[in-house]
């Protein structure tokens, strides 16, 4: 795998939301994204993840920030889970895993002894400018958006890998 780095320009990007929709990294030019990619909708950490940022989604409004989730599911998955979640946010389909290898999160992984190639719990939060501000690499997915929101009231003058 060949993560992106702090500071890279992030790949541009359009796919389809859960509601079968475009969306491309390009609308949210002049806006903060964190881009976060997750294994699999509807999945016991995958949940846990996502609902820790709707449920603080007013705070990630407030510093400016939109979040797109992204994964390998369908559309119609996306959906499911987001409406039996009630996420307050986009969620982005990468069936071809495109986006994911383009951003350095698709790669092997091993799961009760066994390989597989898959998405990795990645986070990147893009600047206005679009450019890699912060990468979130090493946590567990119920403490996902506490990481970010300390980045966020730190302020981005101390740029990291959390």
């Amino acid at each position: 795998m060949n993560t992106l780095k702090v500071g890279d320009k992030a790949p541009l990007f359009e796919l389809a939301d859960q509601d079968n929709e475009l969306i491309a990294l390009a609308d949210f030019q002049d806006q903060k994204v964190l881009v976060y990619f997750y294994p699999k909708a509807m999945t016991p950490g995958c949940t846990l993840q996502a609902g820790g940022l709707r449920d603080n989604m007013d705070t990630l409004k407030a510093f400016g920030v939109a979040v797109l989730g992204i994964s390998c599911d369908p559309p119609k998955k996306l959906l499911q889970f987001s409406e039996k979640e009630l996420l307050n946010f986009t969620l982005l389909s990468d069936v071809d895993h495109l986006v994911a290898e383009q951003f350095g999160v698709w790669g092997e992984k091993t799961f009760m002894g066994k390989s597989y190639y898959g998405v990795h719990r990645i986070s990147f939060l893009i600047d206005e400018q679009g450019l890699i501000e912060q990468i979130f690499a090493d946590f567990k997915p119920k403490e996902h958006h506490e990481l970010i929101l300390e980045h966020l009231q730190r302020g981005s003058g101390d740029l990291q890998i959390c």
